[in-house]
């Protein structure tokens, strides 16, 4: 089974990559999902162990910008001893603002959100407790690039 997190600013393309790689093997947990839930944090981790007592593996579609945010993931992971994969969406702000203005009601993020996001946004090592990270980008025809990751890379 696996725990795959997304990392990466609104509107960088996590939650179409959940539907063109994920959407047919993985849980779909995502706090967009959540909008009237008090306690996000809290549902998130139920979901996500509900999934893996039902032998299911998931996906995280979150932000998930900081260290922070990843720790609690990948402990839950771990307590499971389920596989931890990290994908890392490479993206300019100016992009993710582009996306995002063609986008229409509850789906439209607030300009703010997105840079609050790009403010906080940690690259993730292996020394998270990752198993994989992936690189994924967006190239100039929509098509989603992975390319392997290693910790010593750049990211624009």
């Amino acid at each position: 089974m696996q725990l795959v997190i997304f990392i990466g600013l609104q509107a960088s393309g996590k939650s179409t990559f959940f539907r063109t790689h994920f959407a047919d093997t993985h849980a779909h947990i995502s706090k967009d999902l959540m909008r009237n839930n008090k306690n996000k944090n809290r549902k998130q981790a139920e979901l996500i162990a509900a999934a893996f007592e039902a032998e299911r593996s998931v996906v995280v579609d979150n932000t998930n910008p900081t260290v922070e945010d990843r720790t609690k993931l990948i402990s839950l992971g771990q307590a499971y001893g389920v596989q931890i994969i990290g994908y890392y969406f490479g993206s300019r702000v100016s992009d993710c603002l582009q996306r995002n203005h063609q986008r229409s009601g509850k789906a439209k993020v607030p300009e703010v959100g997105i840079y609050a996001t790009a403010k906080k946004l940690v690259v993730p090592t292996f020394s998270e407790g990752f198993n994989n990270l992936f690189y994924v980008q967006i190239d100039t025809s929509g098509t989603f690039e992975i390319t392997p990751w290693f910790d010593a890379q750049l990211i624009s």
